[in-house]
């Protein structure tokens, strides 16, 4: 059956089992395998040296895409350069260290700088050609309000203002949004643009903007007419809505919690907990978590998906904070210590090294051999997280 299974995944990858053996044996051999060094500082440690080192490698001052295996860095993302702002604040607060202030800045900057004339984000990797994205623009939005509140620069209020304006622009009556998602997705992409409209909210609260908030909330509401019983959400995955991966689910729940804490609204905490209920019972003792999760939340997937494990890990940690709930605390450090154990942190490639890779194995579906910045850096929150809680 395990070898059916493996027939079944080349074939859906376009590849026949002898050419996917050939690359499993080709690639797999340069990320790490299982490790026995668990222990978080040294771990933090590698992953935001190797964020610096995404974000130098090229002319500009936005972090690495990141990179394929053996083949070096890709282009700037801008989507994710924006959310990685917030963790270098954090980071910067951490290790006492300047250094990562201004690089947040410099991002910051440079995010205004390639930000579209409409006031949308770019989707995909940064070009010349760009196309608005909803969810770049909510994600870019979290980076610009977070440093607006700590230097009332004005470069990003007039930004987080386009920005704040043609999302509420594009935004449907009942709270989602059909127009604006970036081309490098599908329809499906409503639900978890939640996280998105968090980022609206946060730029509505630093300016004091009710429309943006506002905005928010409608959208969180929305979402919460998408949720099963069971605490799935429907149209909530950027490639299959029938099996989401947890990445996307993860987002869902992040922006529902980022909403309601700054509205006061506990209904959007409350499903995003219910969700964070179900995900307990699908991790296994090992930490393993199944990177798509089909409508009856029954894996969909025989590999784990990296970096939608640090978001849960990060959503667990801020429900234990939140409702002072014992089994989640223990559910993000169990989750954190299956991420040690598969983060690289010896490899001779520094564009490898303190990197987080798409999927456990490196290569399943999501992120196939490549280490991805946004796994990175939610892994360097998920670590953060559990050690600012037990100060």
């Amino acid at each position: 059956m395990q070898a059916l299974r493996k027939i079944k995944a080349a074939v859906k990858l376009g590849l026949s089992p002898l050419v996917e053996m050939r690359e499993r044996k080709r690639y797999a051999r340069l990320y790490t395998s299982v490790h026995e060094c668990l222990d978080p500082e040294i771990h933090l440690r590698e992953a935001a040296q190797w964020l610096c080192r995404a974000q130098d490698h090229g002319s500009d001052r936005g972090i690495s895409y990141g990179c394929v295996f053996g083949e070096g860095f890709l282009p700037s993302y801008p989507e994710t350069t924006g959310y990685i702002i917030c963790t270098f604040l954090q980071l910067a607060g951490h290790y006492k260290d300047e250094v990562y202030f201004r690089r947040a800045v410099e991002m910051a900057n440079w995010e205004a700088a390639v930000q579209m004339d409409c006031g949308a984000v770019m989707g995909g990797m940064y070009n010349p050609d760009p196309t608005p994205a909803v969810f770049n623009t909510g994600m870019v939005l979290l980076g610009w309000a977070a440093l607006y509140r700590e230097t009332k620069d004005e470069c990003y209020r007039v930004a987080g203002e386009r920005a704040g304006h043609w999302l509420v622009e594009v935004q449907e009556p009942n709270g989602q949004w059909i127009r604006g998602n970036s081309q490098f997705a599908k329809a499906e992409t409503s639900v978890y643009n939640v996280k998105a409209a968090w980022g609206l909210a946060e730029m509505g609260v630093a300016l004091g903007e009710p429309a943006f908030v506002r905005a928010a909330e409608r959208n969180a509401e929305f979402v919460l007419t998408m949720q099963l019983p069971n605490g799935w959400f429907e149209d909530c995955c950027l490639q299959d809505a029938s099996r989401p991966l947890l990445h996307t689910i993860a987002y869902t729940m992040q922006g529902l919690i980022g909403i309601g804490k700054l509205t006061g609204r506990p209904e959007f905490i409350a499903a995003a907990a219910q969700t964070a209920e179900a995900m307990l019972k699908l991790m296994g003792l090992d930490g393993f978590i199944p990177g798509r999760i089909d409508r009856n939340l029954d894996a969909a997937a025989t590999w784990c998906c990296l970096t939608g494990t640090a978001q849960t890990s990060i959503v667990w940690s801020q429900l234990g904070a939140l409702t002072g709930g014992d089994h989640f605390v223990r559910a993000a450090d169990q989750a954190n210590r299956y991420l040690m154990a598969r983060h690289d942190i010896t490899n001779l490639d520094p564009t490898i090294r303190g990197g987080v890779a798409g999927s456990w194995p490196v290569w399943g579906d999501y992120g196939r051999f490549k280490v991805l910045n946004w796994a990175t850096k939610f892994f360097v929150d998920a670590l953060l997280a559990r050690k600012s809680a037990s100060v």
